[in-house]
């Protein structure tokens, strides 16, 4: 999804640290034995949310932000039973804690190394007080079961003089005692480690680059620069000789970085929209429509956490609409679709595409504050894959068909593009590698983003539940791949610059007309209207009243 490197860097998750309630190791290889041990038991398919929780939630309060500062909508969507939890992959961080720590630190975002350790030993604490409770609860079965021979045996005038009923009686209130203590102890850590865990980011691919934004390593380059015998104009001047933008006096209407599409304007956004979908729904892709509001925890479940510091996601007013938030790009209502079901194998891969409105907050307001670059909504057409995980390389190879398709729908519009392998600052916290592609836009003299294609390998579906299940019936996570197919305005910055003429009109792209219904863009015979709001030198008289 477009614009990925400028809304999704702020979204990391601020956290106070404080010391956890036991001395973790600090030499951390010296329990990675154990705690391997512990993850592989861990690393079973749990069980729903609702049994799980259930004898916590009788006797402990869960508040909603957690001891540490971070609040997790995905934990608290789990606490109260709509989803299992998510199925970190916790062995590989215990048995690799270096190669995550250089990841986090190559990573943009406020997570760093002795976080990632803290991590570790609150994870190591966990397992440790699940193996004392499974430990003491087998106790516990053991004494019952000897309490009851015992009862079948004797009376009760005999019970209380056998040396082996007392004992068991007393060891099971001593169990049962120790119990009490641990369980909400369980809970504490639980919590705990879904807050620092779920901060962490997904792999990186070995071949992504290091660093950021200008480390971006040019992969294609695609046409040609387009040549003028005049000086370009950008696509406000162009948009409003033409009667197709408009942004001015808008502030008192809709706020900055808002907009209207008029006339051609408005018909050539439903014929991107419209050539996009057929481009796709001729390759197998199923169209979907997706809402636009949705929980916090779809949001975090697709590493994008609504609540998190300077978050680009709008939240509607929690007294009305407690935890619905809009959505910043059609991906996080796909991946809602698909949130706690299984895909069948035969179905794989699954591509879905969808049109929807996408509204981002655009806090960084010292950037592109006029035209239609950056703007508060739009419309855009995202693809969407799921993918089995048998080889390891299936996710991979539908970016690159992603990828491609692309190129091809760019290439039909008649753009000059490059395609970006974006460094690891870029990438997002879902992303395990990420391509951009940027048009030339001449009005501007530069390249703009148009596009993005992330592989999110098993990000997204370990905290989203999202699965496939193979011909023998056993379930397996899938992989996740999202890409842009057309993100209406920046497109139609590259067609108006790329495409203008000298006398002021555009021409349109080949493949475009038969959605559009025209071979240019003329300017429109009626006239536009005149502002006659307040602030302005020569201001028309007001009407006179009306004489009865």
């Amino acid at each position: 999804m477009y614009g990925e490197r400028r809304t999704r860097e702020p979204t990391q998750t601020t956290v106070t640290i404080i010391p956890i309630r036991r001395e973790c190791n600090t030499v951390l290889k010296t329990n990675m034995a154990s705690c391997t041990g512990m993850v592989l038991r861990a690393l079973t398919v749990l069980k729903p949310a609702a049994r799980h929780c259930s004898r916590q939630r009788t006797s402990v309060f869960i508040p909603r932000r957690f001891s540490h500062g971070a609040r997790s909508s995905l934990y608290e969507h789990v606490r109260e039973g709509y989803s299992d939890k998510p199925e970190l992959d916790m062995r590989g961080v215990c048995e690799e804690t270096d190669k995550v720590i250089a990841n986090v630190e190559n990573r943009k975002g406020d997570l760093r190394g002795d976080d990632v350790r803290k991590i570790v030993c609150v994870w190591q604490e966990l397992q440790a007080v699940r193996t004392e409770i499974s430990e003491l609860e087998e106790q516990k079965r053991h004494i019952a079961e000897t309490v009851k021979a015992l009862v079948t045996k004797n009376d009760k005038k005999a019970l209380a003089s056998l040396p082996e009923y007392t004992q068991a009686l007393q060891k099971g209130r001593a169990i049962r005692n120790r119990l009490n203590q641990l369980y909400p102890k369980e809970t504490e850590l639980d919590q705990e480690h879904y807050g620092r865990a779920l901060r962490l980011p997904n792999t990186s691919h070995p071949d992504v680059p290091v660093g950021d934004e200008s480390q971006a390593r040019v992969v294609e380059l695609v046409g040609q620069k387009p040549e003028f015998d005049f000086k370009p104009r950008g696509h406000v001047e162009l948009g409003e000789q033409l009667g197709l933008i408009r942004q001015r006096h808008l502030a008192h209407v809709s706020g900055h970085r808002s907009y209207y599409l008029r006339g051609t304007g408005a018909r050539l956004q439903t014929a991107l929209q419209n050539f996009a979908l057929d481009t796709l729904q001729r390759r197998g892709f199923i169209p979907m429509v997706v809402p636009d509001m949705l929980k916090g925890a779809v949001f975090e479940g697709c590493g994008m956490p609504p609540n998190a510091h300077r978050s680009q996601v709008y939240s509607l007013d929690p007294a009305r609409f407690p935890d619905l938030n809009l959505a910043g790009t059609g991906e996080v209502g796909v991946a809602g679709y698909f949130m706690d079901h299984a895909v069948n194998w035969a179905d794989l891969p699954v591509r879905t595409v969808c049109s929807s409105t996408c509204y981002r907050a655009e806090t960084d307001t010292g950037r592109e504050t006029w035209g239609l670059y950056r703007v508060h909504h739009f419309n855009k057409i995202e693809m969407f894959g799921v993918t089995a995980d048998e080889t390891g390389r299936e996710s991979s190879q539908l970016l690159e068909e992603f990828v491609s398709l692309q190129k091809e729908m760019f290439s039909a519009l008649e753009l000059h593009y490059r395609v970006l392998d974006m460094p690891t600052q870029e990438l997002g916290p879902p992303a395990h590698r990420k391509y951009d592609i940027e048009a030339w836009m001449p009005g501007r003299n530069s390249y703009g983003e148009i596009s993005s294609g992330s592989n999110c390998t098993d990000y997204q579906t370990r905290r989203l539940n999202i699965l496939y299940e193979r011909e023998d019936g056993s379930l397996q996570y899938a992989h996740t791949v999202n890409a842009t197919a057309c993100a209406i305005p920046r497109t139609i910055i590259a067609i108006l610059e790329t495409h203008q003429t000298k006398e002021g009109t555009v021409r349109v792209p080949r493949a475009l007309q038969p959605y559009l219904g025209l071979e240019v863009i003329e300017k429109p015979k009626y006239t536009p209207l005149k502002y006659i709001g307040p602030n302005q030198s020569n201001r028309p008289p007001r009407p006179a009243p009306k004489t009865r």
